[in-house]
């Protein structure tokens, strides 16, 4: 089984040396790996030299963007930028961070899962962050999430989702159109990795308003962005969070900008929200 995986990184030169060194060092040797130097400042560019040099299986791609941390777009097009120079001899695609560590055995592993189970689309392990002298789980999704630097794609499962849409909302879209063709996702939590970055609110401040147009995008409707927006502002004690989810959503439909998906998938994408809702509503 054949491992490719993609690692987008700007100004990274704190962290990436460890994930590369945990990649090297995995007991299943990946075939190719290329690291993306995302318009990087610091010394990520240099770091990511020396590895080329010694392993003839990684390889270096300079993308020029925006310093800006918009999520959604700006790390899709860095990864996009590395798959392009790709051959498509692999079995599963993997699109990494630059700020994780690996076990030696997670690729194994994955390998593993995959193959006892030929309907998974995808798979995963759970980030561990460091407080104190204690890495404890990073515990901001529900268990049945994927983390947007974790993903590992079956070769099938990431053509036929039509690969990764250039906008906010891909890491829950490429699940739940994986879903709507019936593959299975997984996270496998006794594969655990270390996050050596914890989730920040480090996006620009038009980041919620994005998100509140990739509901518009996905289709999913007034009543759900609402539901979104107001737990994303209670989370985060901001009222502006949840307002910018819908400006967002507003903006994007004045404008009549296009659907990332079609009816019968907006379809699904909204029934499959509106269950998960329902069930953690009941389980309360």
């Amino acid at each position: 089984m054949n491992f490719y995986i993609v690692i987008p990184a700007h100004n990274e030169e704190e962290n990436i040396a460890q994930t590369l060194h945990s990649i090297v060092n995995q007991k299943l040797k990946p075939k190719k790996l290329v690291v993306v130097n995302d318009n990087s400042t610091d010394n990520t560019g240099e770091i990511i030299n020396d590895f080329t040099k010694r392993f003839d299986w990684i390889q270096k791609v300079e993308n020029k963007s925006s310093n800006a941390h918009v999520p959604g777009a700006k790390i899709i097009n860095a990864f996009y930028a590395g798959y392009e120079v790709l051959d498509d001899h692999y079995d599963v695609l993997c699109k990494f961070d630059a700020d994780l560590i690996f076990e030696p055995d997670y690729l194994l592993s994955l390998k593993v899962n995959f193959e006892k189970n030929s309907h998974l689309g995808m798979v995963a392990g759970v980030c561990y962050v460091k407080k104190e002298n204690d890495w404890v789980l990073e515990n901001l999704n529900r268990n049945d999430h994927i983390r947007g630097g974790l993903k590992a794609y079956r070769k099938d499962c990431f053509l036929q989702i039509g690969k990764l849409r250039r906008a906010i909302g891909w890491d829950t879209l490429d699940e739940l159109l994986a879903q709507y063709y019936q593959w299975e996702i997984l996270v496998d939590d006794t594969l655990k990795v270390k996050h050596l970055k914890p989730t920040g609110l480090n996006y620009s401040p038009g980041a919620a308003i994005l998100q509140g147009e990739a509901t518009y995008r996905m289709r999913l409707g007034w009543v759900l962005t609402l539901i979104i927006g107001l737990k994303r502002g209670l989370v985060t004690q901001s009222f502006r969070i949840f307002w910018s989810y819908i400006k967002g959503y507003s903006i994007a439909k004045k404008n009549k900008i296009p659907f990332t998906v079609d009816k019968p998938q907006g379809k699904y994408l909204r029934a499959y929200r509106w269950s998960g809702i329902l069930r953690r509503i009941k389980f309360k």
